[in-house]
């Protein structure tokens, strides 16, 4: 593909962004921590491309200067417009620059994962003057594309019935032959107006449908918040927060961004807020549903949390006839959580497929869990009436169970890290998990005969097999591509690797046990989720789990403090507890421990599609180069094949 120039339009007012618009330019609005025009030079920068211009109006000083301190200085061409010229007139304006080549023109306001390229490449092909992307947007819907995808009309009136479907929406990003500009005039015009023209001249306009696509017009506080909501969900978060942002003490749940140089002084309540950069909220201030700026409050929405998916009718028929339900979480399984809002109470409905094996599990386990002072959620009844009982299976297709548990908010430990805390404050929280932990291999595990299930569930030689194998299959092969030369004496290294661990003294072990799978509740007490997987297994593998998180990295002083800490609260409990014996079972634990985590990601980002947990993959990487260089004498060919992942 010849290189190609692109112009970004980013002079608009963002009349029904005010008061936002008052305070910053619609371009410059972040996404996540990022202006929405870096977001769109990154895409168009990822083309091959001569050169780039934005042309500027309101607030344009703002952009300049934006420019100016970014990665792009230098390299985009600024037109300044002293009155806005709109779509048409930006680009007469810019035909110096535009008519040497084909050019790609890209609203500024517009958050897609479209295809440039694969636009590109239709035009240069296509022989048409210009060519659109297209979508099926029914709020937007006003072309008429014709059966061989050429635009045929733009707000077609008394159109039959039956032509509706072939309506399309654009979508704010194209490519021009340098031809087009003829039909521009001086002055101000309409990019439409010049397509009407084009047309009745008897050149051709092609489109390209992207139906599917993830695409967002920040247009208005609502498309804004759905966008911010969107990219959160879709790297699998439900919280941002810029380094330099202050959460103070604050009580958050749904979606909460906190963009740069915010502060919440106390404590505060946020429930899908968005705070942009430079905003304070006061002590107490109880927030919902709020786009926050200097001096402004404006109402985002719930539209993008609100997905439309819920439970089916005959289980909201437990619930009074006002109750209100969101779908919650996003973590690696094909579970559904609700969070529902009934008679100013919140309560979370856990939906499992039919085939769920661990359904069962869940609940005898929350039951066992709790008579021992356990900290996960409480199971409820599904009805004030306390005629629904706490697990059961209601759905008339038989296509899924459902179990009321107590609502434990949305910050897990995987967020509260993300708030600016002191060394002294994440310790101390770091330490009450630990005691949670010491818990579960003392007082559950001597009493786990109260518990079949888990007793006779054993994380044995088999199991840790399994995990390895699952690591070669997902992660090397099937997501790295990676052959293996010596496959029969890896084999054997995993072979030797799980006598070893197997032959290890076993306590009941979650098997999870990593920030995100922690909840933190109001005084930051940790409660614990997702441990039906839980069986009796060396406590190692728990601590190689915490201590070595993927999610969160401790630094070194802190991991020997808090492994310390573990060692005396075992030692109080158990008195059979052999030090010396558990440190020599770390080592092979984290091994073990780190090679199933990257089973896991390469099995979610590939066979689930669920990409975000891509970005976990370098630390759990960096865990495990550290212990095969630590245990290479033992393990060398596992040592060159993770020196060469």
């Amino acid at each position: 593909m010849k290189g190609i120039n692109v112009f970004i339009l980013a002079a608009g007012s963002g009349e029904r962004l005010r008061p936002i618009t008052n305070y910053i330019p619609k371009s410059l609005l972040p996404v996540l921590g990022k202006p929405i025009l870096e977001k769109v030079l990154e895409k168009v920068f990822g083309v091959p491309l001569n050169r780039v211009g934005i042309n500027m109006h309101h607030k344009w000083e703002m952009i300049r200067d934006w420019v100016d301190g970014s990665p792009y200085a230098g390299k985009v061409r600024l037109f300044h417009e002293a009155r806005a010229l709109d779509t048409g007139g930006a680009l007469k304006n810019a035909e110096q620059l535009l008519r040497k080549s084909v050019f790609l023109v890209h609203n500024s306001d517009i958050f897609s994962d479209i295809s440039l390229e694969i636009l590109i490449e239709r035009h240069l092909s296509s022989g048409d003057l210009a060519t659109l992307a297209v979508h099926n947007h029914q709020k937007f819907n006003n072309m008429l594309i014709d059966d061989r995808g050429r635009l045929k009309s733009i707000r077609p009136t008394d159109l039959p019935d039956h032509e509706t479907s072939s309506l399309s929406a654009f979508t704010g990003i194209a490519v021009y032959s340098p031809e087009f500009l003829e039909f521009l005039p001086e002055g101000i015009s309409s990019v439409v107006h010049a397509w009407q023209r084009a047309l009745s001249a008897g050149y051709t306009i092609g489109t390209v449908d992207f139906a599917g696509c993830e695409w967002n017009d920040i247009g208005t506080p609502g498309a804004y918040s759905d966008a911010i909501f969107g990219a959160l969900e879709r790297d699998g978060e439900t919280l941002y927060i810029h380094p330099s942002a202050d959460c103070g003490k604050a009580e958050i749940e749904g979606y909460a961004v906190l963009e740069r140089d915010c502060e919440i002084q106390g404590e505060a309540y946020l429930n899908n807020c968005i705070i942009l950069p430079g905003s304070g909220i006061a002590e107490g201030e109880y927030l919902e549903n709020i786009i926050v700026g200097p001096g402004f409050r404006v109402p985002a929405g719930a539209s993008g949390i609100i997905n439309g998916i819920s439970p089916p009718d005959h289980i909201l028929s437990c619930f009074s006839e006002k109750a209100e339900t969101v779908l919650i979480g996003g973590g690696g399984s094909d579970r559904r959580y609700y969070r529902v809002r009934d008679k100013g109470k919140t309560t979370v409905l856990m939906e499992c497929p039919k085939t769920d094996p661990d359904y069962q599990r869940h609940i005898i386990y929350t039951q066992f869990f709790r008579k021992y002072s356990l900290p996960v959620p409480e199971m409820l009844s599904l009805n004030h009436e306390n005629t629904c009982p706490p697990c059961f299976n209601k759905d008339p297709d038989g296509m899924a169970l459902y179990s009321l548990f107590e609502d434990l908010g949305d910050i897990t430990l995987y967020s509260w890290l993300k708030c600016r805390k002191s060394p002294e404050t994440i310790e101390k929280l770091y330490r009450r998990v630990i005691d949670t932990l010491v818990l579960l291999h003392t007082s559950a595990t001597k009493n786990v005969s109260d518990c079949p299930p888990l007793q006779s569930r054993i994380f044995d030689y088999r199991h840790l097999r399994w995990e390895t194998n699952y690591f070669i299959e997902m992660f090397v092969s099937g997501l790295k591509g990676t052959d293996i030369n010596d496959r029969g004496r890896l084999d054997k290294e995993f072979h030797s690797l799980a006598v070893k661990v197997d032959a290890f003294g076993k306590t009941i072990v979650h098997r999870d046990f990593q920030s995100r799978n922690i909840m933190v509740t109001r005084g930051d007490i940790p409660r614990i989720i997702d441990y039906q997987g839980a069986r009796m297994g060396p406590p190692g593998y728990d601590i190689a789990s915490i201590l070595w998180d993927p999610y969160f990295r401790l630094d070194e002083e802190t991991r020997q403090r808090l492994l310390d800490y573990y060692i005396k609260g075992m030692k109080k409990l158990d008195q059979n507890f052999n030090e010396t014996e558990f440190r020599e079972t770390l080592l092979p634990c984290r091994l073990q421990r780190h090679m199933q985590a990257l089973g896991a990601y390469g099995f979610l980002s590939k066979a689930k599609g669920k990409l975000f947990f891509l970005k976990y993959i370098p630390l759990t990487l960096r865990y495990l180069n550290e212990e095969t260089a630590t245990a290479r004498d033992e393990y060398p060919v596992l040592y060159l094949l993770i020196k060469g992942l």
